[in-house]
C-alpha cells in the first residue's frame, strides 16, 4: 500500500524545480535586469546582451548607478551609440568609473583624440594598461619631438595604439632604423603615416633580417629604400616570404607576354604582388602550398587587383556553391574576366538547370575552360531563350585555320604556255585515244 502510494506520487505530483539566478537563466531574465535595460538605452542591441552579460558577469553584480555614471561619461567622449555600443563590447572593463572619471579630468590637455576610432582604440589600450591621459601626453609629445606631424600622430593612435606604451628609445630605435637603410628624414613621417605598424616591430629580429634578406635576393640598397619610401608595408612580409615568391616566378612557364607585364614594374614589387595575392587565397582557405601552387599555374591572377580576386572568390563559394580547393583543380577560374566570362556561363547554366535541360552536372571545369565556341554550341544556340542570358558575348566568329588571304601566298605560280607547250599536250593527248 504505502509502495503504490510513491508511485502515484511520482506520477501525478510534479517535480519540485530547483532555485535559478534570473540573471543567468535565460535571455529573457537577462534582459531584464537593471543592467541590461540600461545597456539597452545606450543601443546595445537586445539579441547579443544575453551572451554578452553572460560572458562578463562582473557587470550583473556591479552597482547600477556606477555603471550608468560610466557611460555618460563615456557620452561625453563622443555621443554616437555605435561608439559606446563598440567600445563597452571590445573592452567591458573600460566602464570602471574610477579611470573613466580620470580620462574625464585630463581628456581635455589631448587635442588630438577628435576622432571615433582613436579614442576607443587609446581608451582600450589604457585600461589594459593601466594608463592614464597624462601617459598619452607623454608619448604624444615624444612623438611630435621626431618631428612627426599632427595628421601622422593622429593616423599612429589610431592604427597602432600600443605606441602609447612605447618608450622614446623604442620609438628612436625604429626611427634611427629607416635612417640608417638611407631614407631621408623628410621622408620618414610619410612613411610612419602610410603605416604606423612599423614602430611595433623589433629591429634586431624583424627589419634588420628582413633587410638582409632583400640584398641576399639581389637588389641594390638604392631600389630596396625606394620601394620602402613607396609601400612601407613591405616591411610586414616574413622573413622568407619575398624570396620564396621571387623563385616561384623565375620558374614560371607561361605566355611571354603575361611574364614581361608581370615584371613590368620590376622584380621586388613583382615579388610583392605575388605575396599579396598569396595571402588572399590563404585568407579564403587555400593552405601556402596550395596558393603557390594556383598561382604557379595560373599566373594572370598576379595582374588582377586583390578586389576582383576577392569577388570571384565569393562568387565561387556564396553564388556559385563550389568549395574553395575547386581552385586547385580549376585555377583557370582566376584567371578569366568575371563580367565577360563567368557571370554570363553561370546564368546561363542556372536557367538550364532550372529548365531541366541538363542530364550532367555541369562542374567548375567545364564551366571555365570550355572554348567560347564550344560552350556557345553546346548550351546557347541549341536554347534560344539563352541568347538573351548570354547578352553581347553570344556573337561568336569561327575562327579559320588561317588568317584571310593568306591562301594568296600558298597559290602556286601560274606560267603562260608557250607554242612548244602546247603542242606538247597536244601529241601526248591524240596519243592516249
Amino acid at each position: 500500500m504505502a509502495f503504490r502510494i510513491i508511485i502515484t506520487k511520482a506520477l501525478f505530483f510534479p517535480k519540485s524545480i530547483p532555485f535559478q539566478n534570473p540573471n543567468f537563466s535565460s535571455t529573457t531574465c537577462n534582459n531584464s535586469h537593471p543592467i541590461s535595460t540600461l545597456l539597452q538605452q545606450y543601443g546595445f542591441p537586445i539579441h547579443n546582451l544575453h551572451n554578452f552579460l553572460k560572458s562578463n558577469q562582473f557587470l550583473l553584480n556591479s552597482n547600477v548607478t556606477d555603471i550608468e555614471t560610466s557611460l555618460k561619461i563615456l557620452s561625453l567622449f563622443n555621443s554616437s551609440t555605435n561608439f559606446i555600443t563598440s567600445t563597452v563590447s571590445n573592452c567591458p572593463r573600460v566602464l570602471d568609473l574610477n579611470f573613466l572619471k580620470k580620462w574625464e579630468l585630463g581628456i581635455s590637455k589631448l587635442g588630438v583624440l577628435d576622432n571615433m576610432t582613436m579614442i576607443q582604440k587609446v581608451l582600450e589600450v589604457s585600461r589594459k594598461f593601466d594608463l592614464y591621459p597624462d601617459d598619452v601626453l607623454q608619448c604624444i609629445e615624444c612623438l611630435k619631438g621626431f618631428r612627426f606631424s599632427s595628421v601622422t600622430i593622429t593616423r599612429v593612435l589610431e592604427e597602432f595604439p600600443m605606441v602609447i606604451t612605447m618608450s622614446e628609445e623604442q620609438i628612436w630605435g625604429k626611427v634611427e632604423f629607416l635612417l640608417g637603410i638611407g631614407i631621408h628624414r623628410s621622408k620618414i613621417d610619410s612613411v610612419i603615416r602610410m603605416y604606423p605598424g612599423v614602430l611595433g616591430f623589433g629591429v634586431e629580429n624583424k627589419l634588420k633580417p628582413l633587410i638582409g634578406e632583400f640584398s641576399e635576393m639581389g637588389f641594390e640598397p638604392k631600389e630596396i629604400r625606394d620601394e620602402i619610401v613607396r609601400n612601407p608595408k613591405i616591411l610586414r612580409s616574413e622573413v622568407g616570404e619575398l624570396s620564396k615568391c621571387l623563385r616561384m616566378l623565375n620558374s614560371l612557364k607561361c605566355r611571354v607576354p603575361v611574364k614581361e607585364k608581370i615584371f613590368s614594374d620590376g622584380a621586388f614589387r613583382a615579388s610583392y604582388n605575388v605575396k599579396l595575392r598569396i595571402d588572399c587565397l590563404h585568407k579564403h582557405g587555400l593552405s601556402y602550398r596550395d596558393a603557390f601552387s594556383v598561382l604557379w599555374r595560373e599566373p594572370r591572377v598576379v595582374l588582377y587587383d586583390l578586389d576582383e580576386i576577392d569577388k570571384k572568390i565569393e562568387f565561387l563559394i556564396n553564388v556559385m556553391k563550389f568549395d574553395v580547393y575547386c581552385l586547385v583543380d580549376v585555377p583557370e577560374y582566376l584567371g578569366v574576366h568575371f563580367e565577360k566570362q563567368i557571370v554570363p556561363r553561370y546564368n546561363v547554366i542556372e536557367y538550364l538547370r532550372s529548365k531541366g535541360g541538363i542530364g550532367d552536372e555541369v562542374g567548375l571545369r567545364s564551366l571555365v575552360k570550355f572554348s567560347r565556341l564550344r560552350f556557345y554550341n553546346l548550351y546557347v544556340k541549341p536554347y534560344p531563350e539563352c541568347e538573351k542570358i548570354y547578352g553581347r558575348f553570344v556573337d561568336v566568329k569561327v575562327r579559320h585555320g588561317h588568317p584571310e588571304g593568306l591562301w594568296k601566298l600558298f597559290k602556286p605560280p601560274k606560267y603562260s604556255d608557250s607554242k612548244e607547250d602546247l603542242k606538247n599536250i597536244r601529241s601526248f593527248m591524240e596519243q592516249l585515244h
